[in-house]
């Protein structure tokens, strides 16, 4: 091993945003204890992948990258697969990638430490797997921020685990049921983001409406909400994702609209529209009660941009109720949608249901979806035509004179992006006058301020 590489550590993390957190919170730990991050693989003693486990795609990619890095594996490196996947899969992992080293949970992420420890002690066989016996996702977080900085914005994870029992799902399997974090921690954290000039704090869990539940808490995702405006006021926006249906309560929807800090924008995952998949789901189906509080919402906040996801070939789903779900969308007209083919799952709730649907009928109906939405976004985006909007600023290109970022209604990473004509300083919010739409995204100019 080179002076160089000795106490180095390479970190990706694959999935979603709640894995990034969880990165994150690792790479503090190690940094803590004097670990130095290297920003190439073969530079660093330690190879860190936080591997997302959701989906058999997610997987297939874990294993991609874990496969390459053993391949290009030096005799004094060390390949390690944390997170999802390896609660429910390691053993896949370890037929899959012979030149792993060690392999750690994501109840136990907090832990990293320990794994490597026991990995550089010549008394253990090596691959060697970390999983103490736990029911849920540790809290003892070692004192890390529990947020993913990306630009001027921040993903801060409020809880983890779910306790809801949808029937594709594995998060529960994986994560164990819900642990929400104390409300003081969490204004902490938000606080720290703050003082580093974050001009964006996302707040993310599995469920962030069940947030507080495993507390005694009621309703206590409105409660967080309003310790943190307390706690933070120079942030500007705040922007709520991943809510569940039947749970944006009434005080939710007045916080919302009072507090102009609470970007009108709200994720909500529908998953589908016909009411008798919604109950082989496990998921809630009351479709005319969503209607009534989704309209609710808008008619609150007439502004408030709406974001869900569905799946496609959920076992059972017949062309009536497809059909159904195109209803829903063509009515519901969501600002950003997101749609998926059904991904069968051994182990889920739903495996007894197979996966009877051709994957060639998933795509057409993914395809035909998605199609009716990119009509339906583009006429959302040319409401704003001629209109004012606070913009982010994310990237530029000096070489063209353009700025990239995200209005209100653009969540990172999903939805779409405002391209503006002139450079404005990354990391800052700016007035941009909207001059055209295109089906995802908006086209303006930079306002010039007096």
């Amino acid at each position: 091993m080179t002076k160089r590489a000795k106490g180095t550590y390479h970190l990706i993390s694959l999935g979603c945003p709640k894995n990034l957190v969880d990165s994150e919170s690792m790479a503090q730990i190690l940094n803590r204890e004097g670990y130095v991050p290297a920003s190439a693989p073969e530079d660093a003693a330690y190879l860190i992948v936080n591997t997302c486990g959701f989906l058999k795609a997610a997987r297939e990619e874990a294993l991609m990258v874990l496969t390459d890095l053993a391949s290009e594996k030096l005799p004094w490196q060390k390949l390690i697969a944390a997170g999802c996947m390896t609660e429910l899969h390691r053993n896949e992992i370890l037929e899959a990638v012979p030149g792993i080293d060690g392999l750690i949970g994501t109840r136990r992420w907090m832990d990293i430490l320990n794994l490597i420890k026991e990995m550089d002690d010549k008394r253990q066989q090596i691959p060697y797997s970390y999983f103490p016996e736990v029911s849920t996702v540790g809290q003892d977080e070692k004192g890390t921020n529990r947020a993913a900085v990306q630009g001027g914005s921040a993903y801060l994870k409020i809880a983890d685990g779910c306790r809801r029992s949808c029937a594709y799902c594995m998060i529960p399997l994986i994560k164990g049921s819900l642990i929400s974090r104390p409300v003081d921690k969490i204004v902490h954290d938000a606080k720290t983001l703050q003082d580093s000039g974050m001009k964006e704090i996302i707040l993310i869990a599995q469920d962030i409406t069940d947030y507080g539940h495993d507390l005694n808490m009621q309703d206590g995702i409105t409660t967080l909400l309003e310790n943190i405006l307390k706690a933070v006021p120079d942030i500007p926006w705040i922007r709520l994702m991943y809510t569940f249906p039947g749970y944006v309560t009434e005080p939710l929807i007045q916080l919302m609209h009072n507090e102009p800090q609470i970007l009108p924008y709200l994720d909500m995952p529908l998953q589908h529209a016909d009411p008798d998949i919604l109950r082989s789901m496990r998921r809630p189906s009351d479709i005319m009660g969503v209607r009534k509080n989704l309209s609710h919402i808008r008619s609150m906040m007439p502004d408030i941009t709406l974001r869900t996801t569905f799946i496609v070939g959920y076992p059972g789903e017949d062309d009536k109720a497809f059909q159904n779900l195109v209803n829903f969308v063509q009515e519901v007209r969501f600002d950003h949608m997101g749609v998926f083919p059904y991904s069968f799952e051994p182990g889920s709730p739903a495996e007894r249901l197979g996966d009877p649907i051709p994957e060639h009928v998933k795509i057409e109906r993914l395809e035909h979806l998605m199609q009716i939405q990119g009509e339906i976004s583009l006429e959302r985006n040319q409401r704003f035509i001629g209109k004012i909007l606070d913009v982010l600023i994310e990237g530029v290109d000096e070489e063209n004179q353009i700025s990239i970022g995200r209005s209100y209604r653009d969540a990172p990473e999903i939805d779409g992006l405002v391209v503006i004509e002139g450079l404005a300083p990354i990391g800052e919010i700016v007035p941009v006058k909207i001059n055209s739409a295109i089906t995802h995204d908006l086209v303006g100019e930079l306002v010039i301020q007096n």
